[in-house]
């Protein structure tokens, strides 16, 4: 599978890594209101009802939704020139799996979503994997220093005691 393939929710939209901002702090967040059509939704109303549902899922989860899904409002202009301010969330990485995952299973953006969000479940696991495989490794290492260290000074102490011929 091609890198690109996974980093694209849907083949046609931008990647969901791409519509990633940094708030002032430096944290990473994504609009909402970017991100529904990526998933399908051309109705802020039907997306809303998958944002309800993940804020739901994240609250039994023992998770604070105010820190995944934090309210802002867009300022747009409208026809008449007047500036109106639309409903959006600044969403965590774990925000928008939610999404996914409390989205309709039926749009294809949406099962290409939860493949997005598998993958990088899993790539994360093996990268922990790795990690841990490495820390056991260098305590090994560090172990068998300081037995050899051992042995050396238990060999030289021998040495010590033998009498001379």
């Amino acid at each position: 599978m091609d890198d690109q393939e996974d980093l694209s929710l849907i083949s046609s939209s931008p990647s969901f890594e791409s519509l990633k901002e940094l708030n002032s702090h430096g944290i990473e967040y994504w609009s909402a209101r970017d991100l529904q059509p990526c998933l399908g939704y051309s109705q802020w109303r039907r997306f809303e009802n998958a944002i309800e549902k993940a804020i739901e899922s994240c609250k039994q989860s023992g998770n604070d939704p105010k820190h995944h899904f934090a309210g802002a409002g867009n300022p747009i202009i409208s026809g008449k020139g007047r500036t109106q301010i639309i409903e959006d969330y600044h969403l965590s990485r774990f925000a928008c799996y939610l999404i996914a995952q409390n989205g309709d299973p039926r749009k294809p953006e949406i099962a290409q979503a939860q493949k997005y969000f598998a993958i990088q479940t899993r790539r994360q696991e093996l990268s922990d994997q790795m990690a841990a495989d490495l820390e056991r490794i260098d305590l090994r290492e560090a172990f068998l220093s300081i037995t050899r260290e051992q042995f050396q000074l238990l060999d030289f102490s021998e040495q010590l005691n033998k009498p001379f011929l």
